[in-house]
């Protein structure tokens, strides 16, 4: 058996374990065997229960699935196309522009937005503003790609990018009124449950259409780890495989950062964890893993969220940095080793 077959089967338990607990545990203590009753349908579980296990634990942990191996795969081609071991969506931008279309929906148009007799509020309008900011700085990021060959000057470009939007975000906050601020402010907490079961299967679309997109790029990023003139000299078109992979990346980020806000260190910490696993930067066998890691990951942190059951449920970006951060500093520590 492979490496990569190995640490699979090995993920894929771990997943549906994370799974069961994250449907079996929560803020409302629901016995095992009427979770199971719940979703299987069965007449005689509590209509309160059933409601709670199908429109927020099974959503959520869906969302958590599909989220967490969206993120870790971007992290993982932006890693590997800018060969720098801290790339990730936040650093070209794209979460800053998805961060600040929301800003300009809550802080600047008080949470709708109207075009003559048309109106979306609420739940709707920031997930609109989320897309539409994440895929115009997207757009701007493909069209410095036409003009800037290097990678690293782009890389920079993205986190200039992301200042600009983060220096905006902080003006609109300066005179927003407090309700808008804090409504802003639990937004960028994060957040899994952001996805009904209805809009589940669009959710579910667009992230696997990315992650297909990814997969797709495994031969290309391999070629690419040894520098684009060896890419080049086996016949791929290195631009036309940055500007796919900045397309997919902007894609899942775009949809992920929409619909559950700005999560941190899964994007730049998980595929770490995934070399550290294989012990190989071959894509062939590191991006599946990568992926599978991501969800399982995510689904453990969400899992944390509810763990003071009753007490509360804690924000997401405050326990995704505890498991991110110490793989950071020890990816840092090891390549000053070297």
């Amino acid at each position: 058996m492979s490496k990569g077959l190995k640490y699979g089967l090995i993920l894929l338990g771990c997943i549906v374990l994370l799974f069961a607990l994250n449907l079996l545990l929560g803020s409302v203590s629901i016995p095992p065997k009427e979770v199971w009753n719940a979703l299987t349908g069965a007449e005689e579980v509590k209509a309160g229960w059933a409601f709670i296990v199908w429109e927020s634990r099974l959503p959520q942990a869906l969302t958590a699935l599909l989220c967490g191996s969206a993120l870790a795969a971007c992290g993982l081609m932006l890693q590997t196309s800018f060969r720098n071991p801290l790339a990730g969506t936040s650093i070209l931008g794209i979460n800053s522009g998805a961060s600040l279309g929301v800003a300009l929906v809550m802080l600047l148009f008080g949470g709708s937005l109207t075009t003559g007799a048309f109106t979306l509020s609420g739940f709707f309008s920031v997930l609109l503003g989320a897309f539409v900011g994440a895929m115009t700085v997207l757009a701007l990021i493909l069209f410095l790609s036409t003009l800037i060959r290097n990678s690293v000057i782009l890389l920079i470009a993205g986190i200039m990018i992301g200042y600009i939007a983060s220096s905006l975000i902080s003006l609109l906050n300066f005179f927003a009124t407090a309700e808008g601020v804090q409504s802003y402010m639990v937004w960028g907490l994060g957040n899994f449950g952001g996805v009904s079961l209805e809009q589940m299967p669009a959710f579910a679309l667009v992230t696997v259409a990315g992650l297909v997109g990814a997969l797709l790029l495994i031969k290309p990023l391999n070629a690419l780890l040894l520098g684009d003139r060896y890419a080049e000299s086996l016949g791929i078109n290195t631009k036309r495989v940055r500007n796919h992979l900045l397309l997919v990346t902007g894609l899942l980020t775009a949809a992920t950062t929409a619909f559950c806000g700005p999560i941190a260190f899964i994007d730049l910490a998980v595929p770490h964890v995934a070399r550290l696993l294989m012990g190989t930067a071959n894509h062939k066998s590191l991006l599946p893993v990568t992926m599978l890691s991501g969800g399982a990951v995510a689904l453990l942190c969400n899992l944390l969220c509810v763990l003071p059951g009753q007490s509360g449920i804690i924000p997401l970006n405050a326990v995704t940095p505890m498991i991110g951060a110490p793989v950071i500093i020890y990816v840092l520590l090891n390549q000053r080793k070297r």
